[in-house]
């Protein structure tokens, strides 16, 4: 079946255009910070995650290294991230989140989930409780993906 006549491929796309509204949606709602698209994104994953390289932060944030220096150094005058010397290689330097730094990342991730709460809420019961199994099943599935990768 293709697209046209309602068969997986449309399907899947279907699903891809309700996920990319949804994520636009819930991001949009994050305010705290005042931080970009991509301030944000750096922001979050080392909250996730802990300290990176900036070569290593940059290329998982899928933009140039010299793209990320400059958005480190805004977000290092902003108080929100520093860099420090890596304990394993005294010659490396990490960037990591300040205090200040996790604590937007904290507001923002709020804000997120109360907008994705709101959204949930205005489904019916059978449709809130088909979102609450069905994201934590792709969640599952993309970690059990990247760990086999």
């Amino acid at each position: 079946m293709d697209k046209r006549s309602g068969g997986v491929g449309g399907q899947a796309e279907s699903l891809m255009i309700a996920v990319e509204q949804m994520v636009r949606y819930v991001r949009q709602s994050a305010v705290t910070g005042g931080l970009s698209a991509a301030a944000s994104s750096a922001i979050g994953r080392l909250g996730r995650e802990g300290p990176y390289r900036l070569s290593e932060l940059a290329r998982a944030e899928g933009v140039s290294q010299p793209n990320m220096t400059q958005l480190v150094t805004r977000l290092e005058r902003a108080g929100l991230v520093r860099r420090v010397a890596d304990r394993e290689d005294g010659r490396a330097v990490l960037v990591e989140a300040t205090d200040s730094g996790l604590e937007v990342f904290r507001q923002r991730r709020a804000e997120r989930a109360h907008a994705l709460d709101l959204l949930i809420d205005e489904l019916t019961e059978p449709e809130q409780h088909a979102v609450r199994t069905a994201l934590p099943a792709l969640a599952r599935a993309i970690q059990d993906r990247q760990a086999r990768d």
